[in-house]
């Protein structure tokens, strides 16, 4: 690949999104993505090596749960849903101490997927054959060059990122041109987390669907995976505080003793599990999101979307900044 319309740098949910609006229009593009698989922060582990019957049990490793509020989004999930895709998990989840369950809180329905969220990102790429969708991809730089943009060696008339804002930023080329979208992608903080997996042999903690935790130095949120995926396997993952996967970003494994301890001492589990896995998330998330649905500088050939936009941070939010910035980029390149 040498060139196309447009370049969108980034493959979870909002850049497939993008994608999807500008292979509708018949606009050439091309998805590039740094991890092996498409769906980014929506990411997927699969159970493997514990000898027991979960074995092939996908299991969530990044955003938990997805929620629903503007009618756009209720009808692309209103789709998977009918085609089994995705359904309605939660709408109760516990409260907790660092010492144990305080009570549950009820609130809006979260949703999830039986075969874990990435399943959701995969679909939306398998709508598009026309797309050049490329994994395990990294693009190194992003600048502006005769009338246009250049990722890497590739030419295009627009680079949409669409990826968590500071990597966005790093990739952009120290052009004077480029200053303010670098400006806008730094404007808002981003935290750290990481996602703990423990398979046990059967399960031994209360009936729940998920816990916030609160006043804890080591969690903030653990969800029951075999209640999420609906199978009840016996597995929880249990996401960390910032602060503590700041501590372990280097060695991500090193934090799992702190975690598993938190965990167990707030579900009363005492039984050891079978098989612990950590996941690290560098940025894991946004701390806020900026209220505009997506940045498109069209002199400049940038746009920019994710969870950041359209008032996230939630899966909905980078779908629909994802579907806005490309309609949007569709219509300038069609309109001549």
């Amino acid at each position: 690949m040498t060139s196309s319309d447009v370049v969108i740098v980034g493959g979870g949910i909002s850049g497939i999104a993008a994608a999807v609006e500008l292979a509708r229009a018949g606009v050439p593009v091309a998805v590039l993505d740094r991890g092996r698989r498409l769906g980014g922060r929506m990411a997927v582990r699969t159970v493997r090596d514990t000898e027991t019957k979960w074995d092939g049990h996908p299991v969530d490793v990044g955003a938990g749960f997805f929620t629903v509020r503007e009618p756009l989004f209720a009808a692309q999930v209103d789709d998977w849903e009918r085609r089994g895709l995705a359904y309605p998990w939660t709408d109760t989840l516990g409260v907790a101490g660092p010492e144990g369950l305080t009570h549950f809180t009820s609130g809006v329905m979260r949703w999830s997927a039986p075969a874990g969220l990435r399943s959701l990102v995969d679909d939306l790429a398998e709508s598009i054959p026309s797309a050049d969708l490329r994994s395990d991809h990294e693009v190194h730089s992003v600048r502006v060059s005769n009338g246009g943009v250049l990722v890497d060696e590739v030419s295009a008339k627009l680079a949409l990122l669409c990826g968590p804002d500071p990597q966005m930023a790093r990739i952009l080329a120290q052009q004077s041109e480029l200053d303010e979208v670098r400006a806008t992608l730094v404007s808002v903080d981003w935290e750290p987390v990481l996602a703990l997996t423990a398979v046990y042999e059967k399960r031994s903690w209360p009936e729940i669907s998920g816990v916030f935790v609160n006043g804890s130095d080591e969690l903030g949120f653990i969800a029951d995976d075999g209640s999420r995926r609906g199978d009840m396997a016996p597995v929880l993952v249990a996401h960390s505080s910032s602060a503590l996967a700041a501590q372990h970003l280097d060695n991500p494994q090193t934090a799992a003793p702190a975690m598993i301890a938190a965990m167990h001492r707030i579900l009363g589990v005492t039984a050891e599990p079978l098989q612990v896995h950590v996941q690290r998330w560098s940025l894991a998330r946004p701390i806020s999101g900026r209220d505009e649905p997506h940045l498109l500088d069209s002199t400049l050939g940038i746009g920019c979307a994710g969870d950041a936009w359209h008032g996230g941070p939630r899966i909905e939010a980078a779908w629909l900044s994802g579907q806005s910035l490309g309609q949007t980029a569709a219509s300038e390149l069609t309109s001549g």
